[in-house]
């Protein structure tokens, strides 16, 4: 008895899908990015036209979930490459709250962008907290968190584009 499309990407994400949660978080640290990279996966599944040519439905799922953490790598590097916190546009940028389509009033930005906040990593968050809300250097920060410079604007930069990301999500 052959299985639905539809049935075998279920069985596939009841047997599987902690499995490959895991595997994303273990690659982008994040656990709401690791759960809507594993939702992508079957997304993905869901598209193919001819499941009965795919031999091996499992390898075949972990392998678009290899591809996938590939291009979620490949765009993080991106959008940090293109993002330099040094530049005065950017402090700008930070200075004012995204808008969220328009229509949210500031306590509703506010509370998503802390919510949003409370998703990145402690040290990355305390980088964020110390720079924008207690207005300290990058040396500052360093020492309070003991790592370099470096790993400060690194940190800055991981927490600016998660940022921007999930705001625009939410809006």
């Amino acid at each position: 008895m052959t299985e639905t499309k539809k049935t075998l990407v279920e069985r596939l994400f009841v047997e599987h899908g902690g499995r490959l949660r895991a595997f994303f978080y273990r690659r982008v640290r994040r656990q709401p990015d690791a759960a809507e990279l594993a939702q992508e996966v079957y997304v993905r599944m869901l598209r193919v036209p001819d499941m009965g040519a795919v031999r091996n439905p499992e390898a075949y799922l972990y392998a678009v979930a290899s591809n996938l953490a590939r291009e979620h790598a490949l765009q993080e590097r991106r959008d940090a490459a293109a993002l330099d916190v040094d530049d005065p546009a950017v402090h700008e940028q930070l200075g004012e709250l995204p808008t969220i389509a328009g229509q949210l009033d500031t306590e509703q930005r506010i509370k998503r962008l802390r919510e949003v906040l409370q998703q990145l990593p402690a040290k990355c968050h305390a980088a964020v907290v110390l720079q924008y809300w207690h207005g300290l250097s990058y040396e500052e920060i360093g020492q309070r968190l003991g790592i370099s410079t470096h790993m400060v604007k690194k940190y800055l930069t991981q927490a600016l584009v998660h940022c921007r990301r999930r705001m625009a999500r939410l809006g």
